[in-house]
């Protein structure tokens, strides 16, 4: 009963920073799996079979909130429901501990792009290009892959790339994440069931970390729809960063032990809290300047009126 209700924590935690940031749910869930002692493709398939009713449940309050977007939906899920029934098949029988480190470089790099810019330059400049199909189903069909086979990694490939084009605005970027990771979840699931045929899957942990992932899903969309775009970039490129810099340094490329990782951590961590303070206080100061501006446009309205 314990493990059910730590479960059910687990599950709305990582469902609150997964639909407020558009990513995490998958790491942070399948990383306390494996903590336990579940084997990989039992660990990544019990996730996604939960990430069916969470990720249709964030899906439907990210539409009532406005944060989605369907063509890029359509453009991104259907090939990355493709990559994730190729990735769960495939690690039903193969390792995949070489593409780990390498796919956390490509991420860590997208991680301190996102996070310098949105700290130092606000919302990238919108371009009035839509996302085309020739980047979105290749980014699709790649983030599917990593998603089944590392358990996470739909919304720290889909979200930083997407974030970094600047053709969309950081909520709809979450939003249509979150809500294209319902065909990422079924595809992934079916694969799975190919592979393994339901063993080692227990199906009281699947529900624990739905019930907690719907709990979590309403609250999520109202977040990111009020976190200011520059303070939720500055969020979400620093939790990339520190999610990629502790999976290197665990990594067999590179070993670190305490004495080394944990000064690392710190100054992450620093870094990371004085890019989002600094983000703050140039939202607040833009919206001053934005107040101030409009107090001055009424006595000017005011006489024309006259």
């Amino acid at each position: 009963m314990r493990t059910l209700i730590l479960l059910a924590l687990v599950g709305l935690g990582a469902q609150l920073v997964d639909g407020s940031l558009g990513m995490a749910y998958g790491v942070t869930s399948t990383t306390l799996l494996l903590a336990i002692g579940t084997n990989p493709a039992a660990a990544s398939a019990t996730v996604h079979l939960a990430e069916i009713g969470t990720t249709l449940a964030s899906g439907a309050a990210h539409w009532r909130f406005g944060n989605v977007d369907w063509k890029v939906v359509a453009k991104i899920g259907i090939p990355g429901a493709v990559g994730a029934f190729a990735g769960a098949t495939f690690l039903s029988s193969l390792s995949t501990e070489v593409a780990g480190p390498i796919m956390s470089v490509i991420l860590l790099a997208l991680g301190l792009y996102v996070l310098l810019r949105f700290t130092l330059q606000g919302l990238p400049a919108r371009s009035d290009k839509p996302l085309r199909k020739r980047f979105l189903a290749p980014l699709g069909l790649v983030a599917g892959f990593f998603d089944a086979t590392g358990g996470g990694g739909w919304g720290p490939v889909g979200t930083p790339a997407i974030l970094a084009s600047g053709r969309l605005e950081p909520r709809k970027v979450i939003g249509s994440i979150d809500t294209s990771e319902f065909l990422v979840a079924v595809a992934a699931s079916a694969g799975f069931f190919v592979g393994l045929a339901g063993e080692g899957i227990d199906v009281t942990w699947v529900l624990a970390l739905l019930v907690g992932g719907l709990i979590a899903a309403p609250l999520a969309a109202w977040l990111v729809r009020h976190v200011p775009p520059r303070v939720l970039g500055s969020l979400v490129g620093g939790l990339i960063v520190l999610t990629n810099a502790r999976t290197l340094l665990r990594s067999d490329w590179i070993d670190a032990s305490d004495p080394v990782k944990i000064p690392i951590y710190a100054v992450i961590w620093l870094a990371w809290a004085a890019a989002v303070a600094w983000s703050v206080r140039a939202h607040l100061r833009n919206k001053a300047a934005e107040a101030a501006s409009a107090v001055s446009e009424e006595p000017e309205a005011d006489s024309v009126k006259a």
